[in-house]
């Protein structure tokens, strides 16, 4: 038989380290902890049974051509809920165009990338659960620089003819347009005038003469910028 290892001192805890059940402060510390507990669960408990609820509702976002827009919401839910974006009724998939975001502990958003002015419009979010659901809307509102995306081409005519430059144009806020010749502004009368639809503008020259012959410009303007375009016309 082999001796038995001979007992080690144990060394008495420091001073303060020591703690008396029976002590009436550390019961009465003990009894707060237990009841925070129970009321923190109580508070879970009770928010686990409900529908889901937005806490902080969607804003409308302003969006620049080609950046990025974030519409962020904050919403309530348990269990975790399905989450859907819908843009003017449609709904939007989770990839390179549009990214759901999901941040703890309650805020869900969709990113919306390369900005153009087809984003604009009316999007929803619907957050359900199986205890029901709730749903929230604003708007992305898009602003572009004025631009000609396809400038007039230039032409030739006889005298008498009748003669239409067009350009397409693009720009939110809607560009404001004009036309000039020869680098003076165009003073519209019932032979020379000129119309702006959503997309495009067109110069109109009836009864051409060959005081109409020139270098013509077409240029748009809004908030954000400026552009212009030329084209050249010859009268035979």
């Amino acid at each position: 038989m082999s001796k038995a290892a001979p007992k080690k001192a144990v060394a008495p805890p420091p001073p303060g380290c020591t703690l008396d059940i029976n002590d009436p402060q550390v019961q009465n510390a003990a009894i707060r902890i237990q009841a925070s507990y129970r009321g923190h669960r109580s508070r879970k408990e009770l928010k686990e049974k409900g529908p889901p609820r937005v806490l902080q509702a969607l804003k409308d976002v302003m969006l620049i051509e080609g950046s990025a827009a974030r519409l962020e919401c904050r919403v309530s839910a348990f269990p975790d809920p399905f989450i859907r974006w819908l843009k003017d009724g449609r709904e939007l998939k989770d990839g390179p165009k549009y990214r759901y975001v999901f941040e703890d502990p309650d805020i869900v958003a969709l990113v919306v990338r390369d900005g153009e002015l087809a984003d604009l419009g009316c999007y929803s979010i619907t957050v359900k659960n199986t205890f029901g659901e709730c749903s929230d809307s604003a708007r992305i509102l898009v602003e572009v620089p004025a631009k000609i995306k396809k400038g007039p081409d230039s032409t030739k005519a006889k005298k008498g003819a009748t003669v239409t430059l067009t350009a397409q144009i693009s720009g939110e806020p809607a560009p404001d347009v004009g036309w000039a010749k020869d680098g003076e502004d165009i003073e519209e009368d019932d032979r020379v005038f000129y119309d702006i639809g959503s997309n495009s503008t067109t110069l109109t020259i009836k009864r051409v003469a060959a005081s109409d012959a020139g270098k013509y410009e077409v240029f748009v303007e809004n908030s954000l910028g400026t552009d212009e375009s030329f084209a050249r016309l010859d009268v035979l």
